[in-house]
Order: C-alpha cells, then structure tokens, then sequence
C-alpha cells in the first residue's frame, strides 16, 4: 500500500524505481498485488459484518456473518486478478499495434502497480453511506492519472506511440474494471444468488471452527 500512495504523490521518482527493478510477474503477486488486496478486502469485509452493505433491488442495509463476508470478498479478488491479467495482456497486445516490441511481465508490471491507487479507494467501500461508484470513479481516474507516467517508463514505446498507447489502453482498463465494478453490484443486488451461496459455504469450509 505505501508504493501505492508514493505513485500518488512521487511518480515520477516511484516509476522509475520500479522500472529499474524488473521485478517478474511471481514476484509483483506475491510480494505486492496480492498482500494489497487481501489487506483491502480483509477490511471491507470487517466493515460489512460490524456496519453492513446494502443489499437487494429495495437497498436494504444488512450486516454479513464472517462467511457471507469473505465469500464475497472471493469474488472481489477474482474479479480484480481478472481485470489484472486480461488488462495486461490487452495491454501487451495493444502495444504491438503501435509497432512496440514489449513483453508481457513489462505490461502486467505497468498495470499491476498503476492499479493500486484504484485498489486502495476500495477502503471507502467499508462505509454503507458511501456509494460504490464513487469509490470506483475516484479509484479509476487516479489510476490512470499514474499511469501516464509509468506505460512510457515501464514499457518504453517509441515516444510518437507513447501517449497512443497510454490513451487506448486506460481506455481499456476502464472498461473491464467497469464491468467487474457492474458484476459486483449486481451481486449485491442479488442477481447472482446461487453463485453467493457456493462462495459462503467455501468460505465456510475453509474458516476455522
């Protein structure tokens, strides 16, 4: 979470630490994405069982049990370890458009860090009052404020492609993100109410006692 508030406040210093580092993509999982999001929606799930979330087409607010919590909070990660893996290769292919010669841990390494901001203003999620586009809508346009300086700096385009590349491709990232944000609602809402019940009762058999 600290690289993600530094992207925030000293891109240009932080993106070119990360640029010199060439982490692979194991590396950036499991040493930053994935601790993040476990600390984001650990979180949100303690807001959803002390505070609750609205539910249902009616807005009802409802406090979770610890598995309904975390089952939820399953589908939040694999949804957001979707939009990264897909966004980095739409990204990488992108890329290739405009003549670039790029690999994908340089795609997935631009994106994985760039989402950080968005995946930090999920913590505005813990509060019921709160509604969740805007927590999304100040997440998204935060990351794509970072990434323009880290697609040129992490993925190095021919700089006549460069500002291409970061348009179409924030382009992109707003799209599936948007589309995971949709799924989430319609989640809450209880469109996918079969789905939430197999998540609970995994969540269920994975929690102790």
């Amino acid at each position: 979470m600290i690289k993600a508030v530094l992207l925030l406040f000293e891109p240009v210093r932080t993106w070119d630490r990360i640029a010199l580092a060439e982490r692979g993509v194991g590396f950036i999982l499991f040493t930053y994405v994935l601790p993040l999001l476990v600390l984001v929606g650990g979180a949100e799930a303690w807001g959803m069982i002390h505070w609750g979330d609205w539910r249902g087409a009616v807005l009802m607010l409802k406090k979770y049990t610890l598995p309904e919590a975390v089952g939820f909070q399953l589908m939040q990660l694999s949804i957001q370890l979707f939009t990264l893996f897909l966004g980095a290769k739409l990204l990488l292919n992108l890329g290739e458009t405009f003549h670039g010669r790029h690999t994908y841990t340089q795609a997935f390494t631009a994106l994985a860090y760039g989402l950080g901001p968005f995946w930090m203003l999920r913590l505005l999620d813990l509060f019921p009052a709160i509604n969740p586009w805007v927590s999304f809508g100040l997440g998204i346009v935060l990351t794509i404020a970072v990434l323009y300086y880290g697609i040129p700096r992490v993925m190095m385009p021919d700089p006549p492609q460069a500002f291409g590349l970061y348009l179409m491709g924030s382009l992109l990232l707003l799209i599936i993100a948007g589309l995971g944000r949709f799924i989430i609602v319609w989640l809450q809402q209880g469109r996918f109410a079969h789905l939430e019940e197999i998540l609970t009762r995994i969540a269920a058999a994975v929690l102790p006692g």
